[in-house]
């Protein structure tokens, strides 16, 4: 029983085809996804789509990359989250200072502030945050643990930083989700930290459309092929497939508040 936690299913490219999506997961024995909201004015189609199936959920926040768009307050993310039933957390937010286009790092205020509301939000609501974050993290940790105040929790999503970010990670008291970025021939530290995780704070995802999976680098990514991240942990670790696949699947259930159904819809 796999589950997906992080994609993208209102995004070009998957959107247009969410049927052949959904049956493709059924095939794959992909049990249910969450589906990841990027921008205010994305989240309908988020929450529409979460509300296709009983096995979607959603989330709402805005992206650390999204510039010129509708930058919400605490009060109106914690009413978007408790006005919709799928959504069960907050994000994806967090810092990314990997395209500066020639700013600097201290020119990036505006995301830090945009991260600590998000972050007094999901404290508010008491949901998980989903965590974006790339070339940045110091500033993540930091704030979290500033606005956290230990009650933060959450998931670090498409992890792509070293050990010692994950063992930081795992002191705040969150989970550490890899994709398939492990497979990739270069991800030789990513492999190390798939070696070192606690089973109990291990997710996996897709964060498709993006970043498929050998075999399939370079296409189109679709839940469907989150099988092939727990394959690649699993011979890391030297476990079954079936132990990282049950593993995932119940910290998603005991992270998100969910239940997955127990036959595929």
């Amino acid at each position: 029983m796999f589950v997906d936690s992080h994609c993208h299913l209102s995004f070009p490219g998957l959107r247009e085809r969410l049927p052949e999506v959904l049956r493709d997961m059924r095939a794959a024995q992909v049990r249910g996804a969450l589906v990841i909201c990027t921008t205010v004015e994305e989240f309908p189609e988020v929450s529409a789509i979460a509300h296709t199936a009983p096995h979607l959920w959603a989330s709402v926040g805005v992206h650390p990359d999204n510039e010129d768009v509708h930058e919400p307050d605490v009060d109106e993310l914690l009413r978007l989250a408790r006005g919709d039933e799928r959504v069960v957390a907050i994000g994806e937010t967090g810092l990314d200072y990997y395209r500066l286009n020639g700013r600097s790092i201290a020119d990036m205020a505006w995301q830090r502030e945009r991260f600590r509301v998000h972050i007094r939000a999901a404290l508010a609501a008491d949901l998980p945050l989903i965590i974006h974050t790339r070339s940045a993290s110091e500033d993540t940790l930091a704030i979290l643990r500033e606005e956290g105040q230990g009650r933060a929790r959450g998931v670090f999503h498409c992890f792509t930083e070293t050990v010692a970010v994950a063992r930081s990670a795992l002191e705040l008291g969150f989970h550490v989700s890899l994709s398939g970025i492990v497979t990739f021939r270069n991800a030789g530290e990513l492999r190390e930290v798939a070696r070192m995780l606690p089973l109990d704070r291990l997710l996996i995802e897709t964060d498709s459309p993006y970043l498929a999976p050998v075999p399939y680098r370079g296409k189109t990514n679709t839940p469907a092929y989150v099988p092939y991240v727990a394959a690649e942990i699993a011979r890391e670790r030297g476990v079954e497939v079936a132990a990282i696949a049950e593993a995932s699947a119940r910290n998603f259930e005991r992270l998100f508040g969910v239940q997955l159904p127990q036959e595929h819809p």
